[in-house]
């Protein structure tokens, strides 16, 4: 078996949070929004229907823990979760909260206004915070 490896875009957008069972998680250097992204670590996967039922409960079990945390950390109006992949085809899940302030509301994130870099200090707090509130995250 080969090693996993991220797509590139993944990769120069993100940090990694940690692993939690089969996906890292990711968060989107996007200080408009709190955003994480799940990928699971199996090479040749699109979609979610690639997942064989294993690895599909896993994610599914992996995706409501982080929603959970980043509701309880965000306080979020709305939770949007979805598995796009139109542009980066690796499968890949993202969690975004949102809020009726955000630039993009009611509409989708994507394609809306420029992303926003964090600034260290905020990006350290809340991935201190969402690895306090996913004990089960492995760094």
């Amino acid at each position: 078996m080969s090693a996993f490896i991220l797509d590139p875009r993944l990769d120069a957008d993100t940090t990694l949070l940690g692993r939690m069972g089969i996906c890292r998680v990711l968060l989107m250097n996007d200080a408009r929004y709190p955003w994480l992204i799940l990928v699971p670590e199996r090479n040749g996967l699109a979609d979610l229907i690639d997942l064989t039922p294993e690895d599909e409960a896993a994610v599914w079990k992996s995706v409501r823990a982080v929603s959970e945390a980043l509701k309880s950390i965000t306080s979020p109006v709305k939770l949007n979760v979805g598995a796009l992949g139109n542009v980066v085809r690796q499968l890949h899940i993202h969690i975004l909260a949102r809020y009726e302030s955000d630039e993009a509301w009611p509409g989708p994130v994507w394609g809306k206004g420029t992303a926003r870099p964090y600034e260290e200090a905020a990006r350290d707090a809340l991935i201190a915070a969402l690895r306090k509130a996913l004990p089960e995250l492995i760094r």
